[in-house]
């Protein structure tokens, strides 16, 4: 009998309130454990959206949207099972970020000190006078402290350097491969991904156009001769002139 997927949606269709515009317009999905997906789309396409409705940031009907077998958005267990990292982080106040790791409990010390490592954080830094990209590795720090069956990533690497974004993605692998994290991680920057994803969830409008493995596309398989990033640069200006 087949694994249960991690990610269950059916016709998925979600506006804002006071919006008429579906941000999300009959969205089917359907991702297995350890996969890790690469969710692209323009500017306003819904990448962030759907990520939030997956972590459970809105009130959804309880069998359009399944994650790890049970509702989304309604069964509270889920917030020790999932992770949502991306977006602002507005922490600004004067404390080390040894101060901030001293207040963190049910934490593993190796686990910890793995991803210090692998994000280069400097357990000195003030967080009210630390960099964007200092910023944003602090943030991945305490979100990947402890092991998540389901990471949702949106944008994570924007601040982020080269030899930064490498180990990253480096450790996000081995969580797939050693502890069955499945990963949606939703990005502009296709740096290093043609061989790190297994899977491309692409969103036009709302509306998903391909969702396949990445070996079953064929200008995307191995040996293929584009990069992904030129691949994409040709879906996205096709799409655009969509109405």
């Amino acid at each position: 009998m087949p694994d249960a997927p991690v990610i269950e949606v059916r016709d998925l269709r979600f506006a804002y309130r006071g919006d008429p515009r579906e941000v999300l317009a009959g969205v089917n999905l359907r991702v297995g454990a350890r996969r890790r997906v690469l969710v692209i789309g323009a500017n306003g396409a819904g990448k962030t959206t759907l990520l939030r409705v997956l972590a459970g940031k809105h009130m959804i009907d309880p069998e359009r949207v399944r994650v790890l077998g049970t509702s989304a958005f309604h069964d509270p267990s889920l917030s020790g099972r999932i992770e949502l990292l991306g977006g602002r982080f507005p922490f600004d106040v004067d404390l080390q970020v040894a101060e901030i790791l001293a207040r963190q409990i049910d934490v593993d010390p190796a686990r910890r000190d793995r991803l210090i490592e692998v994000l280069g954080v400097d357990l000195g830094w003030h967080m009210h006078a630390v960099s964007d990209g200092q910023r944003r590795r602090v943030q991945l720090l305490l979100g990947l402290l402890r092991p998540r069956e389901l990471l949702l990533l949106d944008e994570i690497t924007t601040d982020l350097d080269l030899i930064a974004r490498s180990d990253l993605l480096a450790f996000l692998r081995e969580e797939t491969e050693r502890i069955g994290t499945t990963i949606l991680y939703a990005t502009h920057i296709f740096d290093m991904l043609d061989r790190w994803a297994t899977d491309v969830l692409y969103l036009v409008a709302g509306q998903v156009v391909i969702d396949a493995p990445i070996g079953a596309l064929p200008e995307l398989a191995p040996g293929a001769p584009e990069p992904l990033v030129s691949v994409v640069e040709r879906w996205l200006r096709r799409d655009a002139r969509r109405p």
